[in-house]
């Protein structure tokens, strides 16, 4: 099966940590559903007839959707893709957006997952992070989206915030506490990280914020796996948690390597040996598909090697962990030979484990997978 993503560019507010492609200018939603449905009629092929087992809308906020949009859009999807009985389907929502009437909505629609982004329940991180929702908020979506019988909910958290006292984990501790408490059956916590073209970035650089030093995060990040195992989640991806049966099907997909396309401005899309990305302009693509009848997109063929170091960089971060075998067969890469001093550096230092042609990072590991990842990657073939 392959997968559909749909990214919906729009927000009432730009989170200061936010470097997604979104506008808070909603007059051009109507043009952007238009285009969507225009680009589905162009790429309906671009997964060869394969059925359509996991949708996402992602974003920006595609909870922004009103009903008679999401219509249109779900119409257009079951015209153009042979979409399973019982496919995954979700939605990313904010939680001011999560009315009891928007909840009625969703649920008579074929959305059957809500990804919510409370972010936290701590009033004055909310603000620092130029979140549209109250902590009270973030907990009524919840328990709103229970009522309305969307039960098969994900929660994001994001830990690392800086606090002052430094190292003071009791608003990580009490987040972590409330989330647990409403029994979602998945939860999606992410380190702050600043990027160079956020609020954040720009503020850091003038120097008018810093962010938690690297053992702060760390300490959250180990206090995240103490309080989510405790409460039987498994930790089936850096920063993924489930209960038994909650995982999300459409991003393991994506960490596994099966094909999906991306609709929508700045969306990806990827068939197995190459990618396409899509202009990360609303304008740019609503005068594309509905002026032009085409798509303004560049596509990137993707090389032994490229494909090698994708599958390093997202099985890594999986408990699934790398499989050596499947390298050497698929991708013709022996990494035991290739990296066996590193290999066996990082058992020494615990930071990884290696049983069944099976490369896996320990809790520690989890800490330096970007470094541990980088540190594994093939170089690219010389041109010459």
């Amino acid at each position: 099966m392959a997968g559909l993503y749909l990214h919906i560019p729009f927000c009432k507010q730009a989170c200061h940590y936010c470097d997604f492609h979104f506008s808070t200018a909603l007059g051009r939603k109507g043009q952007v559903v238009a285009a969507l449905e225009r680009e589905m009629a162009l790429r309906h092929d671009y997964l060869g007839g394969a059925e359509i087992g996991t949708i996402y809308f992602g974003g920006g906020t595609p909870s922004l959707l009103t009903a008679a949009e999401l219509t249109t859009l779900f119409e257009a999807i079951y015209r153009y893709f042979p979409v399973a009985a019982g496919a995954e389907i979700t939605l990313e929502a904010n939680p001011d957006d999560l009315t009891a009437d928007k909840l009625r909505e969703l649920a008579a629609s074929p959305v059957n997952r809500l990804s919510i982004g409370l972010q936290s329940f701590h009033e004055p991180h909310l603000r620092l992070m130029n979140r549209a929702h109250s902590a009270e908020e973030s907990r009524r979506a919840v328990l709103l989206a229970q009522d309305a019988g969307l039960a098969n909910l994900s929660i994001d958290l994001i830990y690392g915030v800086p606090t002052d006292p430094a190292g003071d984990h009791a608003i990580w501790q009490r987040d972590l506490d409330q989330a647990l408490a409403l029994g979602v059956p998945h939860l999606s916590c992410y380190a702050l990280t600043v990027e160079p073209q956020t609020v954040f970035g720009r503020r850091q650089r003038q120097g008018l914020f810093r962010p938690a030093p690297d053992e702060f995060v760390a300490r959250q990040f180990e206090l995240l796996l103490e309080a989510t195992a405790a409460h039987g989640y498994e930790q089936y991806e850096i920063s993924n948690f489930a209960q038994p049966g909650g995982y999300s099907r459409h991003n393991s997909s994506y960490w596994q390597g099966v094909p999906y396309l991306g609709l929508g401005p700045s969306a990806h899309s990827f068939d197995g040996l190459s990618r396409q990305y899509t202009v990360a302009s609303n304008a740019q693509y609503v005068q594309g598909l509905l002026e032009r009848g085409e798509l303004p997109a560049t596509r990137e063929e993707l090389s032994p090697t490229d494909r090698a170091n994708e599958y390093l960089m997202t099985s890594l971060r999986t408990a699934a962990g790398c499989n050596l075998r499947y390298l050497r067969q698929h991708l013709g890469v022996d990494l035991a030979t290739r990296h066996a001093a590193y290999l066996a550096e990082l058992q020494q230092q615990g930071w990884a484990t290696l049983a069944a042609d099976t490369l896996r990072l320990t809790d520690r590991g989890k800490l330096l997978a970007d470094q541990i990842t980088l540190e594994l990657f093939l170089e690219a073939p010389s041109a010459d």
